[in-house]
């Protein structure tokens, strides 16, 4: 059975010829999106997934805009509204050390060097120079923590363990 990764949803159209907002959910847009690469679109009501040819890429305020090959206009992606695409495990490319996959991070568990479990990814967020990991402990506690070396020493995607360093008042 195929497995599918989010890229990103598609939250409205844009204008008038067929091109599309989306909020992603990659943090590799600009290789993601490139022109002739494929999206699949899954819609809520559909059995199958839509193979997409990207035609075009740009961002617009929070937005990425696409615009696909062989959809021109509004009344083709009207009904695409809050639809998924995705790409299969077959086109995530292979990454740099010290490099990871949202899907490798989210669920695993966080511990400090000294062996305290801290808690457990939940998501990923992106604001700007390096992603900051959400963490859920024990009595619905969050933690951001920021993924630089300084903080970040170990990471076992085989085991789903994090070990950090935490910086004062990180953990407080």
């Amino acid at each position: 059975m195929e497995q599918w990764f989010n890229v990103g949803k598609i939250v409205n159209t844009h204008g008038i010829e067929g091109e599309v907002r989306v909020i992603s959910k990659t943090d590799f847009r600009e290789e993601r999106y490139q022109v002739g690469n494929h999206l699949y679109l899954f819609l809520a009501n559909e059995k199958e997934p839509i193979q997409l040819t990207i035609k075009s890429y740009r961002t617009h305020k929070q937005f990425d805009l696409l615009s696909f090959e062989g959809y021109n206009s509004i009344n083709d992606v009207e009904k695409w509204k809050n639809g998924l695409l995705k790409v299969s495990k077959d086109q995530l490319g292979d990454l740099e050390e010290n490099e990871f996959y949202f899907h490798e991070i989210v669920g695993c568990t966080v511990f400090t060097t000294d062996l305290e479990k801290i808690g457990i990814v939940k998501e990923i967020l992106t604001p700007g120079a390096n992603d900051v990991w959400v963490v859920k402990g024990d009595h619905n506690k969050e933690y951001l923590i920021p993924y630089i070396e300084d903080v970040v020493k170990d990471v076992n995607i085989d085991e789903k363990k994090i070990i950090i360093e935490p910086m004062e008042g990180l953990l407080s």
